[in-house]
């Protein structure tokens, strides 16, 4: 197949093609995930080699055109021409395709709405797809959204968001290119409405239910006059969810269950660069924003850290060897770690005025503010780095009897409320009233106390002349002996000012005591404490003085966000370090984040899930796939090995050791730890040939509960000891392969599954079924294009399905032939030696079972005691011979416990 290279280069923030600057004498490699299963991800690479005679990638030399236009980290990507046309969704709001409203898309009653997108179907982010929902609330129709593995079907019947309906079901494992379809019935006759949903390889693809939704009450949907959008953001009374990222390449709207198509976009035969046209409904759609009518299949996005000059003595052949290289490369150049959730967390959201970390070293002598204009907090009997038991903090001070601390708080502007805060642990209740914080404000309370003493807490208020102005008190149950947050603050309500004592528990209950007096807030000045001297041993940290009586500012960040899920994590700490990654949801709650390298926090995300972290293709950025994610997946691309020209030789199976892990250790960060290990399989801990001897490792792991190591364990053993022999390497020749096969391949992503059918008579039987865990592909244009896969066996990711017919059969505990048979006998005497005896029901029949590597299918099963007879259809898997009396006699696909 002739394909056309694209190579752009971003030169002054502009996408600039240099394909022509790219040499065919050097081969283009392009590298991307793993170069074996059990390695880590590394840095896609991209190497080429640009003609430099006139000198633009020189960017060091002024007679460069591109002198300070490019240099360090310059991006780079490349793309071939692709089969079709689609719209390119970027997940920006605004950048949509779009067509005005019309009476014919004006539809009240039941409506069907389908759309073949690819797209990432498991994001953990919501993500807009097709609707009629306009920006004004009350003029809000209809969205199809998905979220979290979930499709979403929303309507309003009144055009307000507060009156809208919606339906949702989980998503079935689909391939990345799919159909969605939303059939909303009104009134389904029974009094109620009823949403349906389905899924399809295609928009004209058969339809498959996933679930109905019905509802008691009829409906309608709201007549607007917001146009009908691919990509819309849908605005609600309490958030905004932004489009998803991906590709339409059809979509269809009908007025009324399989009605007449009022709506029908198709973009695959659209040209480059077409940005309106009209369907076949006379809808006429224009492209919006940064939204794009293109066939790009990405190859690659990178960066060129270097563009180092290389000529001959003449100075005839003047080049740049380039070796452009992923987002993780750059990443992983930093050596500093993040700092702690609460360092980060309290400049970032609550906008303090003042704020002290008190995360200082060991020799420290005053605390340092990270915000401009704020003096040091001056301390005496602070020991500092003393305790680092706190999850969102580095480590904090420990105080002495009697410890001081004073810093000014900058002029603000007044605005009716104050907060001051600060984490702290007291290990136990003072004998007496001990004094733990006080401050100075502007307001009717001139000075304010926060002191302990057996059984209570208390916020004392003091005025101008030093009398008590108002005293609040709160129990101190759990207040010692625990981290805890605590918060002073002040609002004002009309002539009054409402004080209150807010202190919580860090991952516990939290408490809230207030006084209201007549007077004003005014503005906090200083902090000025004198600790008592039974306040010995107490740690201190975070203290904050904030314009706002709001006290969430130092939620999730105390407890260093413990118990988020490992998508969510990933997502935020993309989002807080600006780089961009899509997460497949993942709900393995993580522990506490503490201050490391940012490539570090990544990886432990991945890893407490088990998925996969890599580089995305179509950007600089990173995408993770979930573990659930690999379980039972669609076959991205399938390869007949005897079609001429769909997979080069060699295709070798590499039935080594080098998977094999039979004793495995988890520990969990903090927490307990469990051990899996296999004593009695064919890969187990004892020596050959009852086994393979031992082959132990240990990982520990970020994770919320003590519950987790243990099936985390029983899993990476399942993946440790399971028996299919590696296809390392599984090549393919792009240039030969076929037309119809094409679009599969270039669509194909890292953790993506392939199988192999048909394989050579000398190779085990197939379907031979792969993951992609990395590639590397060699372009030399015009004609040369190779692709190397690196591969996993894809069987261990197989799970049980409840109520499957092949996917929800429990195997049997043992069980062996009595006699042997020959290669064509259709009738097996099997003895159950250990657990139940097989299933003799109508019902539970065909079922596969596999004895010596070859699988036949059971028709019949008679015997109410064992030894049952077994009447079967032989060979099903090609495999002809005959078995010995004694042979293990096991289901074809057991039902595999997914962790």
């Amino acid at each position: 197949m002739a394909y056309s290279l694209r190579t752009e280069a971003q030169i002054a923030g502009v996408w600039s093609d240099i394909s022509n600057k790219v040499y065919s004498r050097s081969p283009v490699v392009i590298e991307r995930g793993r170069r074996e299963e059990d390695s880590a991800v590394g840095p896609s690479k991209g190497r080429l080699q640009l003609n430099n005679r006139d000198v633009e990638f020189s960017p060091d030399n002024p007679r460069s055109v591109n002198y300070g236009r490019i240099g360090p980290n310059t991006p780079i990507r490349m793309s071939v021409d692709g089969a079709e046309s689609y719209f390119a969704s970027t997940g920006v709001s605004g950048d949509v395709l779009t067509t005005p409203d019309h009476a014919s898309l004006d539809i009240v009653g039941d409506i069907d709405v389908r759309v073949e997108l690819t797209a990432d179907w498991y994001l953990t982010t919501p993500q807009t797809l097709i609707g009629k929902w306009s920006a004004i609330d009350g003029n809000r129709s209809w969205l199809m959204r998905i979220t979290a593995g979930q499709v979403h079907f929303v309507w309003s019947p009144t055009g307000l968001s507060a009156g809208a309906f919606f339906a949702f079901v989980d998503l079935p494992q689909m391939p990345r290119r799919a159909a969605l379809r939303a059939v909303l019935d009104v009134n389904n006759g029974a009094g109620g409405w009823t949403v349906s949903f389905y899924w399809s390889t295609s928009l004209s693809g058969t339809w498959t239910l996933i679930t109905t939704v019905t509802i008691a009450g009829v409906t309608s949907i709201y007549s607007g006059s917001a146009p009908l959008e691919i990509a819309p953001t849908q605005v609600t009374t309490s958030e905004t969810r932004l489009p998803w990222r991906g590709r339409l390449h059809r979509a269809e709207v009908r007025s009324g269950i399989g009605g007449s198509v009022v709506a029908a976009p198709d973009v695959r035969a659209k040209a480059v660069g077409t940005t309106s046209w009209a369907d076949s409904a006379g809808r006429t759609w224009s492209v919006a924003g940064a939204g794009t009518v293109t066939n790009r299949e990405w190859r690659l996005h990178a960066e060129v850290s270097a563009w180092p000059t290389r000529g001959d003595v003449a100075g005839r052949d003047i080049h740049v060897p380039v070796e452009a290289a992923g987002i993780l490369r750059r990443l992983g150049q930093g050596v500093k770690p993040l700092a702690s959730t609460l360092r980060r967390r309290i400049p970032a959201v609550g906008a303090p005025v003042a704020y002290w970390p008190l995360e200082e070293g060991r020799n420290a002598t005053q605390g340092y503010s990270p915000l401009p204009g704020v003096d040091p907090l001056v301390v005496t009997g602070f020991s500092f780095e003393t305790d680092d038991t706190l999850p969102g903090s580095s480590s904090l001070p420990k105080i002495a009897a009697a410890a001081t601390m004073r810093g000014n708080v900058p002029a603000y502007t007044p605005t009716g409320q104050w907060h001051v805060a600060y984490v702290g642990y007291s290990p136990a209740a003072p004998a007496s009233v001990t004094k733990y914080l006080e401050f100075f404000t502007t307001g009717t309370a001139k000075r304010i106390t926060f002191t302990a003493e057996p059984g209570f807490l208390e916020m004392i208020g003091y005025n101008s002349a030093g009398g008590v102005l108002f005293t609040t008190t709160v129990g101190e149950s759990d207040f010692h002996g625990h981290w805890t947050g605590v918060g002073l603050t002040a609002a004002e309500t009309g002539g009054n000012v409402r004080y209150e004592i807010n202190w919580d528990v860090v991952d516990g209950p939290g408490y809230v005591a207030g006084s209201t007096v007549a007077g004003t807030a005014g503005i906090v000045t200083s902090v000025n404490t004198t600790f008592g001297t039974l306040a010995a041993d107490l740690r201190i940290g975070h203290l904050g003085v904030f314009p706002s009586s709001s006290t969430a500012v130092y939620r999730f960040g105390d407890n260093g966000w413990g118990g988020e899920e490992a998508s969510t994590r990933l997502i935020r700490l993309g989002t807080e370090e600006s780089v961009p990654v899509m997460a497949n949801y993942s709900g393995t709650p993580l522990g506490p984040q503490r201050p490391n390298k940012l490539l570090t926090l990544l990886g432990e995300c991945a890893a407490a899930d088990l998925g996969l972290l890599y580089e995305s293709r179509d950007r600089l950025g990173l995408a993770f796939k979930a573990r659930t994610n690999f379980y039972n997946q669609p076959v991205a691309l399938t390869l007949d090995y005897a079609a001429r020209g769909e997979v080069s030789p060699p295709l070798e199976p590499t039935p080594d050791d080098q998977r094999i892990r039979n004793d495995r250790i988890v520990n969990r960060v903090g927490g307990t730890s469990a051990r899996a290990v296999d004593e009695t399989g064919p890969r187990s801990i004892n020596p050959p040939p009852a086994g393979v001897g031992l082959y132990d490792d240990s990982r520990t792991l970020n994770l919320r509960y003590d519950s987790q190591p243990e099936p985390i364990a029983d899993w990476l053993l399942h993946m440790g000891t399971w028996g299919e022999a590696r296809y390392p390497t599984v090549r393919i020749n792009m240039a030969a392969i076929p037309a119809q096969l094409m679009p599969a391949v270039l669509a194909l992503e890292i953790g993506d599954r392939i199988q192999i059918i048909n394989p050579p008579e000398w190779l085990p039987p197939g379907p031979i079924d792969l993951i992609v865990e990395g590639y590397t592909e060699t372009l030399r244009p015009p004609g040369r294009w190779d692709l190397v896969l690196n591969c996993s066996p894809a069987g261990m990711w197989t799970v049980a399905v409840s109520d499957d017919p092949v996917l929800g059969r429990l195997d049997t505990a043992g069980s062996t032939l009595v006699s042997g048979v020959s290669s064509t006998a259709t009738s097996l005497s099997v003895a159950t030696t250990t657990g139940p005896i097989w299933t003799t029901a109508a019902g539970d029949l065909p079922f596969d079972i596999r004895v010596g590597g070859e699988v036949m299918t059971v028709t019949a099963v008679s015997g109410a005691s064992s030894p049952q007879t077994f009447t079967v259809t032989r060979s099903v898997n090609a495999v002809v011979k005959a078995h010995l009396a004694g042979a293990d006699v096991r289901l074809a696909q057991p039902s595999i416990l997914s962790y």
